[in-house]
């Protein structure tokens, strides 16, 4: 049984961040927002989080830090490829939010 807005709460929690809703919009459009990588896939395995860091100018440990708080929240997921870390946007986890605002809308409409 879902709880609503309830079931919500880490992700929009982890989304409250200003530097991770930045890196959310940035992995919803790699393409745009990220250099062509030497290994993976932008689209297919995620962007770099060495890419990551140089768009933030934060720290390396603070992106980790900020990614493992998305993974928990099941915004994005990770594949690790060599001795990097790749973080993916889970689209369908964020579309499963916004249907979550879209379907109270329809109901007080």
């Amino acid at each position: 049984m879902s709880n609503g807005f309830v079931d919500m709460v880490p992700a929009l929690r982890a989304l409250a961040n200003p530097h991770r809703a930045q890196i959310m919009d940035w992995l919803l459009d790699p393409l745009c927002h990220f250099p062509p990588q030497r290994d993976g896939c932008r689209l297919k395995d995620g962007v770099c989080v060495g890419f990551i860091t140089d768009k933030t100018g934060l720290t390396q440990p603070t992106v980790t830090s900020h990614m493992k708080a998305l993974e928990a929240a099941g915004l994005v997921s990770s594949k690790k490829i060599k001795n990097w870390v790749f973080y993916k946007a889970d689209v369908a986890r964020l579309q499963t939010l916004s249907q979550g605002f879209d379907q109270r809308e329809t109901a007080q409409g």
